[in-house]
């Protein structure tokens, strides 16, 4: 009995470390091989690809396996597959009957489990390796499902060449995805694993069509498919040389590969058709600038409510790196031009600092030695506030930021996702909103999106007037990212209000002449969009933005080189409009009613009507929009008959005085002002024995402002240098005296401008007209 005991434990300890053996004999990591990087659209469709780190073309194993293939590599390696444990003792047997009949190898009765092994390991095929891939392939079936192995042998079996899997078989061979091959081609497939070195496309074609039309035959025979499908398919020619793999994304994919994504399926959002097509837009373009010595561009497409990306263009189609055609624009800082325009305008009617018409200065401004230019050299003496940002008008955005504050715009457009800011407020100043800071196309397209999404979101939150904090988020390329979060804030980083504002000032921007008469045509669009030309041309901006999109595109040179005549609204913009003409139509921006309210202004200032003013509008503004003040611009005067003088009874015996409403501009702001508008009437002269005791100078200096502090350049030839004094004067025909620290410096008309040459230090600038009008003015030479 003792003797019987030892037996028995001896026979159960030698099998249960047999089961150890055999449980542990599969490794945890089947396959330890490196796998290329792909990027692919939502849809599936493969938009790029890189070569796995060996050098193999080997795809990252797929989610399913198409049904022509499994059935065709069934029918040909292992027609037991399904009924086997991963051994088949069957096939086995009658290989060892073929081999010893025809003294030599013929066949080695391996299932797929056991290739699968096989192609794990990847040792010699010698008898004790056979007895390995037997014994593991029974444990691989313990731990894998058939459909599984199916995969791992799809994914891992060779296919000739550097081709390894499937996958990558089948856009290396037809150019499409394994799931959209023919009976034909997934035969082709099927036998090449069996012998790749023998039976490769472009050699031995004999072979190979021998054995693909033996499996297309056997699954004829076996109900497969019908004749009629057998009898064509036959007739399909072999795949020939391997072609190139699809390269529609090739900036994501490198961005992909950076940001940690190597040797994984990325599944993007992006849309192929759009993909391709923003492609041909930019690269028809492209064709067009390159005469002009400009070679690169970039597009950038986003959903405005999900935040992912549906069209991503890097760069221009440009052969190698002469050009810079390897970096990704998308990405890449770059001097933002008048981009943050529209971003200060709204964040201003957001704290009730501007109505949406509000005038603002345009008129020759120094600011601590900073001269800011409007694009075309010009002044408008007062424009208002939408129609500045219309127009891109460098001046009064300048002044706009001066009065919000360089450090809350900085902070706002942080908060609103522009990640360049790497500096202090103190290191852009007032040149942050004249493109003294870089962006990218990424953030700022992604920081319009979140303000139209916050504006989409105002409507559709359960609870009503309310924001979502994160709706101002970065984009996302990925299509499983990006989920929305569900947190509610009574306020957001907008208003409703002031984006919706935003937005219809955005509108107005003066379209390419390519879309001339946009709004007369039944299928138009319409877009807010905003262009950007930086400093030096070296970069063109056009940003369009709907209820659902937003269009992102720049123009120029990589490097940094600028070219004449590169400016947003002439190059960006017409491959935006394109861009934006490919996308399905969207309604116009909800406006938000009840972040809306009613408000009577001048006509002619934008300002909240006072009782001076005769002409007003009733328009929509903010809610903190109507705490501003009345305005300042309209004024009750007295005036004679004809509006000839200005005059109080006490002081005219001539003839009646009446009270006037009189809108009066700063003489500097009227001064430029009345160029343009032919209707402004300058105050009338004081009559003769009156004084007015309404506050406003007949004259204003424009350069130097009251305690500036100038310098003033040496000349070429050492001598002394001089600078250009000029004044305002509301009266065309005045004369103006000039006295320099008390010294009489000589007199002007009609254009005030005087160049004096005043030593180092400390000046006053004394200047009077006929009427005796006085205007004084201290400043400094440095």
């Amino acid at each position: 009995m003792l003797k019987n005991r030892k037996k028995t434990f001896l026979i159960i300890f030698t099998l249960l470390t047999l089961l150890a053996v055999w449980w542990f004999s599969l490794p945890g990591r089947l396959f330890g091989v490196s796998y290329s990087t792909l990027i692919e659209a939502h849809d599936g469709t493969l938009l790029g690809a890189t070569i796995a780190d060996d050098g193999q073309w080997r795809f990252p194993p797929g989610d399913s396996l198409p049904t022509k293939f499994r059935e065709a590599i069934v029918c040909f390696e292992d027609r037991r597959f399904y009924r086997h444990p991963g051994v088949d003792v069957l096939a086995i047997a009658r290989a060892m009957q073929q081999n010893i009949s025809e003294r030599r190898i013929i066949s080695g009765g391996s299932t797929i489990t056991m290739q699968v092994v096989r192609l794990s390991q990847r040792e010699n095929r010698t008898l004790w390796q056979k007895l390995k891939e037997t014994w593991i392939a029974t444990r691989l079936e313990v731990r894998y499902n058939k459909e599984e192995i199916l995969k791992l042998y799809a994914a891992h079996a060779p296919f000739g060449g550097n081709v390894v899997g499937l996958e990558a078989a089948a856009w290396r061979y037809f150019g499409r995805s394994p799931h959209h091959l023919s009976w034909a081609e997934a035969a082709s497939l099927a036998v090449l694993p069996n012998s790749p070195s023998l039976v490769f496309p472009g050699k031995n074609e004999s072979i190979f069509k021998h054995k693909r039309d033996r499996l297309l035959h056997d699954l004829y025979q076996q109900g497969t498919f019908d004749s009629l499908t057998y009898s064509l398919a036959i007739k399909e020619p072999l795949p020939g040389t391997p072609r190139p793999l699809p390269s529609l994304a090739p900036h994501l994919l490198t961005r992909a590969l950076q940001e940690g994504r190597k040797g994984t399926r990325v599944t993007t959002s992006l849309d192929p058709a759009l993909q391709y097509h923003a492609s041909s837009i930019l690269n028809r373009y492209h064709q067009q600038y390159k005469r002009a010595n400009i070679y690169n561009g970039a597009v950038v497409v986003l959903d405005v409510n999900s935040g992912k990306t549906l069209a991503y263009v890097g760069n221009t189609p440009v052969k190698g790196n002469e050009y810079g055609g390897h970096v990704d624009i998308i990405t890449s800082p770059r001097s933002t031009g008048s981009l943050l325009k529209p971003i200060l305008f709204g964040a201003m009617l957001d704290e009730g600092l501007l109505l949406p018409g509000t005038l603002v200065a345009d008129i020759p401004t120094v600011i601590r030695g900073f001269t800011p230019q409007n694009f075309n050299k010009e002044y408008s003496g007062a424009v208002p506030a939408d129609e500045a940002i219309a127009r891109s008008l460098n001046i009064p955005a300048v002044r706009m930021l001066r009065e919000y504050g360089v450090e809350k715009l900085h902070s706002r457009l942080q908060e609103a996702g522009l990640s360049t800011l790497r500096h202090g407020p103190d290191h852009y100043g007032l040149a942050l909103i004249l493109g003294g800071a870089e962006g990218t196309l990424w953030d700022m397209s992604g920081m319009y999106a979140s303000m139209a999404r916050s504006l989409n979101s105002y409507f559709t939150l359960p609870e009503p007037n309310r924001y979502r904090p994160a709706d101002f988020r970065p984009p996302t390329y990925l299509l499983q990212e990006g989920r929305e979060q569900n947190k509610v804030a009574q306020n957001g980083l907008f208003s409703a209000g002031s984006i919706w504002l935003t937005f219809q000032a955005m509108k107005e921007v003066e379209r390419p002449e390519s879309e001339a008469g946009w709004e007369y045509y039944s299928g138009s669009r319409p877009l807010a969009w905003k262009t950007g030309t930086s400093y030096g041309h070296r970069d063109a901006w056009a940003i369009g933005v709907n209820s659902r999109y937003v269009v992102g595109v720049w123009i120029g040179n990589a490097d940094g080189e600028g070219r004449p005549g590169l400016t947003g609204g002439t190059m960006a913009a017409p491959v935006m409009f394109d861009v934006a003409d490919l996308l399905p139509a969207s309604n116009d921006f909800t406006q938000p009613q009840s972040d809306l309210f009613e408000a009577s202004v001048c006509r002619n200032s934008g300002h909240r009507s006072s009782r001076y003013c005769e002409t007003t509008d009733t328009i929509l503004i903010t809610r903190r929009g109507l705490n501003t003040l009345p305005c300042p611009y309209h004024k009750q005067i007295f005036t004679t008959e004809n509006d000839r003088y200005q005059a109080f009874a006490d002081c005219y015996t001539a003839g009646n005085v009446v009270p006037k409403n009189w809108f009066v501009l700063p003489a500097a702001q009227e001064w430029y002002y009345k160029r343009r508008h032919t209707e402004y009437r300058s105050l009338p002269p004081m009559a003769p024995g009156c004084i007015s005791l309404v506050e406003n100078s007949n004259m204003e200096l424009i350069y130097p402002k009251m305690d500036a502090s100038l310098i003033i350049p040496v000349e070429l030839d050492g001598s002394k240098g001089a600078t250009v004094f000029e004044v305002a004067h509301r009266m065309n025909q005045s004369t103006v005296y000039w006295h320099l620290d008390g010294e009489y410096a000589g007199k002007t008309e009609e254009i005030h401008q005087m160049s004096l040459s005043p030593g180092l230090g400390k000046h006053q600038l004394l200047l009077t007209d006929e009427k005796g009008d006085r205007l004084e003015v201290a400043f400094e030479v440095q």
